[in-house]
């Protein structure tokens, strides 16, 4: 019977934390569909082998095809943790899932990139 479940695999959803002008981090969802995706639900949470931060929970309603929203502020405390982000949605009534991770210490100023669909700097997870 598991064999019967097809758990299809998420494609052009991304996850970047950035650097905002005014020193902030921030944390977006980046839809490059061609379509739009619906009852978006983001759970956040940092993690080490000795420390483990609060459950955080997003939901959006609708985010466009080809485009992106800020979710979340983050302290720069927790990059020295892994930031998990599981990401679950409707895209044409199929249910989607799938788990972001930044690792420990991979987000800071010498690993930014430019990320061309915010017009900013940042780490993008894929």
């Amino acid at each position: 019977m598991k064999k019967d479940i097809k758990i299809p695999e998420v494609k052009d959803i991304e996850i970047a934390i950035v650097k905002e002008e005014n020193e902030e981090w921030s944390v977006y969802i980046l839809n490059k569909k061609e379509v739009d995706i619906e009852m978006v639900v983001i759970v956040s949470q940092g993690f080490s082998e000795t420390k483990t931060t609060s459950l955080f929970r997003r939901k959006i309603d609708r985010l466009p095809a080809k485009s992106f929203a800020r979710f979340e502020l983050i302290q720069p405390e927790l990059f020295a943790l892994d930031n998990r982000f599981q990401v679950t949605f409707f895209e044409n009534n199929t249910l989607y899932d799938k788990t972001y991770t930044f690792k420990k210490d991979t987000v800071k100023d010498g690993s930014l990139r430019m990320i061309k669909m915010l017009g900013k700097r940042g780490v993008v997870v894929k």
